[in-house]
């Protein structure tokens, strides 16, 4: 099963599959879309991401966007998966209706996965419904009806990402710091590599966020720049035909051996070593 609204003058898309491993290369617009898995399964399921294998049990879900790599080829059953691009549903446009909707997307390097507590799988079921039957609906308004449905089920899980992920102790400003931060990570983190540059324009100490994220998880925000930044240069090594050099000039690197020596603190081994294994691996 799959469904596809497709707007060709601006570019937009939304998808719905049940089988995302088979039907992936069959939309419209391949490049730039945000997804959320579900295994709607009785069984766990296996997905890649940037290399790295997660176990999605059953009634789980999990965000991918544009920026990661994803493979479906060791998932032996279906995943239902939802799809879109900016073009149909921007999340920064609707950041502030969607409270920290960064948990979800573009908040964390790590991967969130939601579980559906037991007492909200039918609400879960009768929205992935509405969503079909919104399929066989093409009138003029269908694009205004999805984007709401989208909007409903993102809330839904930014909610139970914040319940499942967010530690009691922050309240939700706190929570909003913990999510511009990593945002702001995700955006300038080829050419701004101290805390104090986030921590400025955050209008907050650095030691503010130190504390913060102390609470919120083990690695401090420096850590978070510097995995952010090794795990740009695992892409581009795994995903690009890029050389050593290229990608240390890409990612702001001035000298080639200074990005060898980082690369090798932050992942065990020099970038030539970790392609010639990730190549034979291949």
């Amino acid at each position: 099963m799959k469904f596809e609204f497709h707007d060709p003058k601006i570019g937009s898309l939304f998808g719905l599959t049940n089988d995302i491993k088979n039907a992936k290369d069959q939309f419209s617009t391949r490049a730039g879309n945000i997804s959320i898995l579900w295994n709607k399964n009785e069984k766990p399921v296996t997905v890649e991401v940037d290399g790295i294998p997660f176990e999605l049990l059953p009634d789980q879900l999990m965000t991918i966007t544009y920026l990661q790599h994803v493979s479906y080829e060791n998932a032996e059953i279906p995943i239902t998966a939802f799809l879109f691009n900016r073009e149909f549903y921007c999340i920064r446009d609707h950041d502030e209706e969607v409270s920290c909707n960064g948990i979800l997307f573009f908040g964390t390097q790590d991967i969130p996965i939601v579980s559906i507590p037991e007492n909200q799988k039918p609400k879960f079921n009768l929205l992935y419904q509405v969503f079909v039957e919104e399929f066989s609906t093409p009138d003029n308004i269908q694009g205004d009806m999805l984007q709401m449905l989208l909007k409903r089920l993102i809330i839904i899980c930014t909610r139970l990402a914040k319940e499942q992920h967010i530690v009691k102790k922050l309240d939700n400003e706190q929570v909003d710091v913990i999510r511009k931060f990593n945002v702001l990570v995700d955006t300038h983190y080829k050419t701004k590599r101290k805390v104090s540059d986030y921590a400025d324009m955050l209008y907050k100490s650095p030691k503010t966020l130190s504390n913060l994220f102390a609470i919120y998880n083990q690695k401090s925000p420096q850590q978070i720049i510097l995995d952010r930044l090794a795990l740009e240069a695992k892409r581009l090594i795994n995903f690009t035909d890029k050389q050593n050099q290229e990608i240390a000039y890409e990612l702001g690197f001035n000298d080639p051996a200074h990005f060898s020596r980082f690369f090798k603190k932050m992942i065990g081994q020099s970038p030539t070593k970790y392609r010639e294994i990730n190549t034979i691996s291949t």
